[in-house]
């Protein structure tokens, strides 16, 4: 009869079989890390690329992120930002209008949708026709 042992067919490296543990800098670690930041997917290939698993790459990602792996330099925050309201656009004012001595002939115009409208004779009639359109829109 066969042998019904049961063989794993998968064999397990533990670190005293490859001789020992890699190191990395963290100058070396800062590198793969950001370059895993690329395009949408590249953290596993960035893993495989340099041999170390992905588990690993999330840690250094995530001391990265909490300044730990900024090789001396200052962690990295947030800064709170404010927004101030955008300027308005600067809109050209008409001069103010001269005082109209009161001998002055005035005019007394009745729209169509009962508003009154008194002017003087001297007006300009383009502001006559844009002061009428715009009060009787009908």
């Amino acid at each position: 009869m066969s042998d019904h042992r049961y063989r794993p067919e998968v064999e397990i490296l533990s670190v005293t079989d490859t001789g020992r543990r890699r190191r990395w800098t963290d100058a070396q670690k800062v590198r793969i890390v950001e370059e895993s930041f690329g395009a949408r997917g590249s953290m596993s290939e960035t893993a495989r690329r340099h041999d170390i698993g992905r588990t690993l790459l999330v840690r250094w990602r995530r001391q990265y992120r909490d300044g730990e792996l900024a090789g001396g330099a200052a962690p990295l925050r947030f800064i709170p930002v404010t927004l101030a309201a955008p300027e308005a656009p600067a809109i050209p004012t008409a001069p103010e209008p001269k005082p109209v001595p009161a001998s002055t002939d005035r005019a007394e115009i009745t729209l169509l949708n009962g508003r009154r409208l008194s002017i003087t004779a001297t007006i300009d009639p383009v502001v006559l026709t844009r002061l009428v359109q715009a009060l009787d829109q009908s």
